[in-house]
């Protein structure tokens, strides 16, 4: 036996290994996941087992919960110490976010997320650059949802910043707090601050709540990060072509506001409104028969309801909000139609509750977001890899359109 016989398997042993086809297999060589060389015969292709075999360690790690396997394992996979899904939360580098929001800020959030510990980020005098074009801009999209507002003053927000470039962790944790107040600032229409992030927005948009700080604190805890979902895919993307962190947010904004994603709070909202002055049951079993789907309902991964919406649900009930949102209707909906709630209605029913301002959902999930994009951001930027998947061509053959100018 050759001493290199262990060291590759043929197309079919690899594809069997890995329990996948031909194609598929062929498609992890063409993203360079998988080695690949001419056999001494040179009439077929080998493959290297080490690659192998770590792809499939990747690709089914021991703890998954049964819930992902309903993700394409042909999908893109990254290795991340920033967070990780579990079927109790996510997992922020090792804290449970649920337990981080029974008394964290999204501060400190951030830094965890950042691993950041040799300074504060946040410190009183760290605030935003603000240009004067900054300040046109903002002043003529007051009327503007507060995303596109942020995205707008963002574009500009990297040439006011001499450190947007920073290199150094400790300089991009600097960059990050500031982006986070300027975001937050803009959408509130309010100048930047140090105040704590929760206050500001309670004092903005819930004045005379007396639980409005506490709830959007724990609120912004719970959306910090929630690994690699569209946007923060996104942000990776786009700061593995080594723009600016200012740039990289912008990205993940634009990516947000999709109704498949940010968006669903707001239709999960539509959903609370129409139920202000109905009957829950009745409702809930003509929709059901007419096939609807309930906007907040039904998750990928938490099968069983999603802890973040646990939480925010149980706190909003501790403060007063109607057991008829926190309670019946979420188990109305499972009751009769077997999906649970998850954090876009538990949002619609804060922002009911707290009397926020129309599509405010989508904003506080914009604010608090950021941190987690900027942590996969700045990960990327360390890496310093470009991002660039291949594409599993389906296409006509090449050489038809020789052949139609043939005919």
């Amino acid at each position: 036996m050759k001493k290199d016989s262990g060291l590759y398997l043929s197309a079919r042993e690899a594809s069997a290994e890995l329990a996948i086809s031909p194609a598929t297999l062929y498609a992890y060589v063409s993203r360079g996941l998988i080695r690949s060389e001419p056999s001494p015969d040179s009439r077929s292709h080998r493959y290297r087992a080490e690659d192998i075999r770590t792809l499939k360690e990747r690709r089914v790690p021991a703890p998954e919960p049964r819930a992902f396997r309903s993700f394409d394992a042909d999908l893109p996979v990254f290795d991340s110490a920033v967070s990780t899904i579990t079927e109790a939360g996510p997992i922020y580098r090792g804290v449970n976010c649920v337990d981080l929001a029974e008394r964290d800020a999204l501060e400190h959030a951030a830094t965890l997320l950042w691993d950041v510990t040799a300074i504060d980020p946040f410190a009183p005098d760290n605030l935003s650059h603000v240009s004067d074009e900054m300040c046109l801009i903002a002043e003529a999209a007051h009327r503007a949802a507060p995303i596109d507002r942020a995205i707008a003053v963002l574009a500009l927000a990297a040439n006011a910043d001499p450190a947007a470039f920073n290199r150094a962790v400790d300089g991009r944790a600097l960059v990050g707090a500031r982006i986070i107040r300027l975001v937050v600032a803009t959408m509130l229409n309010q100048p930047p601050s140090a105040e704590p992030l929760h206050v500001q927005v309670a004092q903005a948009w819930a004045p005379d709540h007396k639980h409005a700080s506490d709830l959007i604190r724990r609120t912004l805890v719970l959306l910090a990060d929630h690994e690699l979902n569209a946007s923060t895919f996104t942000v990776r993307c786009a700061a593995s072509t080594g723009l600016s962190l200012y740039d990289a947010v912008i990205a993940g904004l634009a990516a947000l506001k999709g109704p498949q994603h940010g968006g669903a709070g707001v239709l999960a909202s539509q959903l609370v409104k129409t139920l202000v002055d109905r009957d829950v049951a009745p409702l809930i079993r003509e929709r059901v028969a007419l096939g609807e789907r309930f906007a907040g309902f039904g998750h990928g991964i938490y099968r069983r309801g999603d802890p973040r919406a646990i939480s925010l649900l149980d706190a909003l009930t501790r403060a007063g909000a109607p057991r008829k949102f926190t309670r019946e209707v979420p188990e109305r909906i499972a009751e009769a139609t077997g999906e649970f709630v998850n954090i876009d209605y538990a949002l619609a029913v804060l922002a009911h509750s707290l009397r926020l301002p129309s599509g405010s959902e989508l904003a506080l999930f914009a604010m608090s977001r950021c941190v987690g994009w900027i942590a996969h951001a700045c990960e990327q930027l360390q890496h310093g890899r470009l991002i660039r998947p291949r594409a599993r061509y389906t296409g006509p053959s090449p050489g038809r359109g020789a052949l139609l100018d043939a005919l």
